[in-house]
């Protein structure tokens, strides 16, 4: 039995030159049988060798017609949700007699394996049809076939491989959960203090509370039913309006942490997705809510300023993208430091805190820099971690394995709970 590594080098000679296995073997025979034969003096042996040769010819010649058929693939989604099913259809339709021929999907890994449909004999005008499902196991960028026909001339020596049909693009994005993390908190209100730097969200989303209307307050504010209800001390109207809780600031900076060093091996690296799931759970969220989203890793600014709910997209597209790298992070925590924006709350998610990593959050906290350090545990974690993490000071979420984003965020965070 051969080896898988010689299995794959017959596989890429058959589908560079055309000749299978069988034919490499006739034309490997063809060298040492000229050889014999002179040695021999046979002239038998000559002409052995030559109808080899010519029997590989004549079935190279076969093998090069070309097929008139017409195939169609069913329209594919550019983008859909990780762990989502996609049902596919091709149909091929022969324009002549069409035989022995083997259709081919290509797949990645990730969608499942490889789709044959043998059609041993279609007349001309006739069509085959063949459905299948694949599912996107993980996140990414794939392509999904092209779709190859496959046919063999009647001695199995050569084989033709024809496009019927070119590759499509898939775009897989991460999955997400729906985070209640609101950059809002009484935490910044007066008292204590509002932080050195900032600039507050001008209207707040969690109701504080009412208060009476004063001259230059928006009218579409006043509570008619509170007011309805609430006299003054001299028994006259009172006009009641909503007043809520006010943020920090309406940036938001997310900083995915992609440093290959310290995540879990492997291809599909559990801590690196659940990274991507978190950084994705917040980044929709926050651009849900109207704040304006940049996301960061380690070596580059993979999106600046997103605003609104059509910067889903984009985001999604760049976190689908995005592979872990031999990049520290702090690298991506002294761009911050040359950010002129300082009145930015950031979320940096990531499975370690070193010693230099810890200093730098240290130093931006000072500053007044708005900072949730998100741990991604798994059972390697280093205990320095969390320990570096409890004394920065700031919130800090543990992300425990097979966890809930959205309850870790709620019992940790303490968002919703007002």
């Amino acid at each position: 039995m051969a080896s898988p590594r010689a299995a794959g080098l017959l596989a890429a000679v058959e589908r560079r030159a055309g000749i299978t296995p069988a034919g490499l073997a006739v034309a490997g025979l063809a060298l040492p049988g000229l050889v014999l034969g002179r040695v021999l003096g046979s002239r038998p042996m000559f002409l052995l060798v030559y109808g080899a040769l010519a029997v590989l010819g004549l079935s190279r010649l076969l093998a090069r017609r070309r097929l008139s058929v017409e195939a169609i693939r069913s329209t594919l989604p550019t983008r859909i949700r990780e762990s989502v099913s996609v049902d596919v259809e091709l149909s091929v339709t022969a324009q002549r007699r069409l035989a022995t021929v083997v259709l081919e999907e290509e797949l990645p890994e990730a969608f499942g394996t490889v789709v044959r449909v043998p059609v041993p004999v279609l007349p001309s005008g006739q069509t085959v049809q063949h459905g299948y499902r694949f599912t996107a196991r993980r996140r990414g960028v794939f392509s999904v076939g092209p779709l190859v026909a496959e046919w063999s001339d009647p001695f199995g020596l050569t084989r033709k491989r024809e496009v019927l049909a070119p590759a499509q693009t898939v775009i897989v994005h991460p999955a997400y959960e729906g985070v209640n993390d609101r950059v809002v908190s009484r935490e910044w209100e007066d008292p204590p203090e509002r932080p050195p730097v900032s600039r507050p969200w001008p209207s707040g989303f969690e109701f504080y509370g009412m208060r009476d209307y004063v001259p230059g307050d928006d009218p579409r504010r006043i509570n008619w039913l509170a007011s309805a209800r609430a006299l003054s001390a001299d028994g006259s109207e009172r006009y009641l309006v909503r007043e809520s809780e006010q943020g920090i600031t309406d940036r938001v900076r997310l900083l995915l942490d992609t440093d290959v060093r310290h995540h879990a091996p492997g291809p599909d690296s559990e801590t690196f997705e659940r990274a991507v799931r978190v950084v994705a759970s917040l980044g929709v969220r926050h651009l849900q809510d109207g704040f304006s989203v940049t996301l960061e890793s380690n070596g580059a600014r993979l999106a600046q300023a997103l605003r609104g709910s059509r910067s889903r997209i984009p985001l999604l597209d760049r976190l689908a993208e995005v592979q872990p790298e031999k990049a520290p992070m702090s690298g991506c925590l002294d761009r911050l430091f040359l950010d002129p924006q300082r009145n930015t709350h950031n979320v940096l998610v990531t499975p370690h805190l070193d010693d230099a990593t810890a200093r730098r959050i240290t130093v931006m906290l000072s500053r007044g820099t708005a900072m949730v350090v998100v741990l991604v545990m798994w059972e390697e974690t280093d205990p320095a971690t969390v320990h570096r993490a409890a004394g920065l000071g700031c919130g800090v979420v543990e992300l425990q394995p097979g966890a809930s984003i959205a309850r870790t965020f709620t019992r940790v965070v303490g968002a919703g709970a007002r």
